[in-house]
């Protein structure tokens, strides 16, 4: 007789351990350097502005500040820093105005009305004029 065994022990525990991966810090919330911000396989999420991104695709703050999560036109979604205050520095750039140049554009000269067509225009007229009805009668 087939019978199976009570125990069974052996044919269990083949589960894996939890990666424990998602986002760690959600938008809005602050973040220091070096805070891991999402943990993720792929590129879920595309690091921007003032965020690094690791060897196994985890993004990381690279200055304090803000959390901000935002979509683009290609449908993605971009993780960046809004850095505090005190730390942003301005950095002031001379306006070079630039200067035009003028280029002047020439026009392509009309091209000459073919003869044939001057040529056909005629041949209608005289053929016109013979069919038309002669008064000489």
């Amino acid at each position: 007789m087939a019978h199976k065994k009570g125990a069974g022990s052996s044919r269990n525990g083949r589960e894996s351990h939890s990666k424990r991966l998602g986002i760690k810090i959600f938008g809005g919330q602050a973040a220091i350097a070096g805070n891991i911000i999402v943990r993720q396989r792929g590129t879920r999420h595309h690091p921007d502005k003032f965020v690094g991104i690791g060897k196994d695709h985890t993004l990381f703050a690279l200055v304090d500040g803000t959390v901000l999560f935002t979509k683009r036109r290609d449908d993605k979604s971009y993780v960046s820093i809004l850095p505090l205050q005190d730390e942003i520095k301005v950095v002031v750039t001379p306006i070079v105005e630039e200067v035009e140049e003028k280029v002047e554009i020439a026009l392509p000269k009309p091209k000459k009305v073919a003869a044939k067509k001057q040529v056909a225009k005629e041949v209608t007229e005289t053929i016109g004029e013979e069919l038309a009805p002669s008064e000489e009668l």
